[in-house]
């Protein structure tokens, strides 16, 4: 099966991201919705993408060796934590801001708040949330459920490597207001 131009890029795009979900590649492709990225997917790259147990969506091995690039994340086998994770610049920055294993979680507002002190960076709300969640389906981060969910990584900020790619993707505000409990209750189309 030979691809397009932009069915290779967006190809390259689910093996950057992965695991991702259909609102992450709505906003990277700039689609309308989720059930567009949906049909897509099944329409264009069907051979090369599947959905893991938890419905993110993951590139196959001969995905990643068709678009030679390198999987948004590479586990190193040592409790499923994973070694180097390739994301955006803004999910890079959220990642060293957001607090360690051993500090209190951090709400969304006050991870955006410190990424304002800390970094010339300007983020709606929803971006760093989205952000948040993306690390956390990448083992990164977990949540901690108070009067608003709060986050912390799962790991030192220096056991893990983190590449920052390319964004050229947006990172507008999900319309969606019941995408802030991240994976639970997701579904294939969120």
């Amino acid at each position: 099966m030979t691809l397009s131009e932009e069915a290779t890029e967006r190809l390259a795009d689910i093996v950057r991201l992965q695991p991702t979900k259909n609102k992450e590649l709505q906003d990277r492709w700039g689609l309308d919705s989720g059930s567009e990225v949906h049909q897509y997917l099944e329409n264009e790259l069907k051979e090369y993408y599947y959905r893991d147990d938890n419905s993110l969506i993951r590139a196959t091995a001969e995905a990643a060796d068709l678009v030679d690039v390198e999987p948004g994340v590479e586990d190193d086998g040592d409790a499923g934590v994973p070694s180097v994770i390739r994301v955006p610049e803004l999910e890079a920055r959220v990642f060293e801001t957001v607090a360690g294993p051993d500090e209190e979680s951090m709400s969304v507002v006050r991870v955006l708040h410190a990424l304002r002190e800390t970094t010339t960076l300007d983020p709606p709300v929803e971006a760093v949330r989205q952000a948040l969640q993306s690390l956390r389906r990448k083992g990164v981060v977990e949540v901690e459920y108070r009067a608003v969910p709060t986050f912390r990584r799962t790991v030192a900020a220096d056991s893990v490597t983190v590449e920052a790619i390319d964004d050229e993707g947006s990172n507008d505000a999900s319309d969606d207001p019941t995408d802030e409990g991240g994976a639970e209750g997701e579904t294939a189309d969120d």
